[in-house]
């Protein structure tokens, strides 16, 4: 059985959760989710606490409980707090703006490159050469922090790109004759 089930997700105030038979639904401040269930978990809500247990003894159920688990309290910390992702654009004329629903990036090519942001994402630009996208989602918030830093990644030469703002590039020396 996996172990992170075995711990209870707790809803904070303002959280509230609904359980359906194949569904579950957390509504906060920062919006509303929901995750399809497998009928290999058997969700509770207790005194303010949501509890997982796997349907039957198999592997699959074992692993499922903890997934599950896992999947819901990523979603009860995105209602009420929210997730960011911070992105750095290093080098010369490297350029973001905000332009509505849409991110407009220079990065060294002789067009620019227009991101649109999905439903439920917002992005900030602090400065030029920086992106903050935020988000109830936390795959919704990864999947477009990657998506635009693969406009770009981040070359091993110079470091130039676009790269979170936790990651180190390590840079190699070049060839000599």
């Amino acid at each position: 059985m996996s172990r992170i089930a075995k711990y209870p997700v707790d809803l904070p105030k303002g959280v509230e959760a609904n359980i359906q038979q194949d569904q579950i639904t957390v509504k906060g401040p920062m919006g509303t989710l929901s995750q399809e269930l497998t009928g290999h978990v058997k969700v509770a809500l207790d005194d303010g606490k949501l509890t997982f247990v796997a349907v039957d003894d198999s592997r699959h159920a074992g692993a499922m409980s903890g997934t599950v688990r896992a999947l819901v309290a990523n979603m009860v910390t995105g209602v009420s707090k929210g997730f960011e992702r911070k992105l750095n654009l290093v080098g010369v004329g490297y350029r973001a703006q905000i332009q509505g629903d849409a991110i407009k990036l220079q990065l060294g090519f002789s067009h620019d490159v227009v991101h649109k942001l999905p439903a439920g994402i917002k992005a900030e630009c602090p400065t030029q050469t920086e992106i903050v996208i935020k988000g109830s989602n936390k795959q919704v918030v990864g999947q477009v922090a990657a998506e635009i830093r693969a406009y770009r990644e981040p070359e091993p030469y110079k470091g130039k790109g676009v790269r979170y703002a936790d990651e180190r590039v390590v840079i190699k020396e070049t060839k000599k004759k």
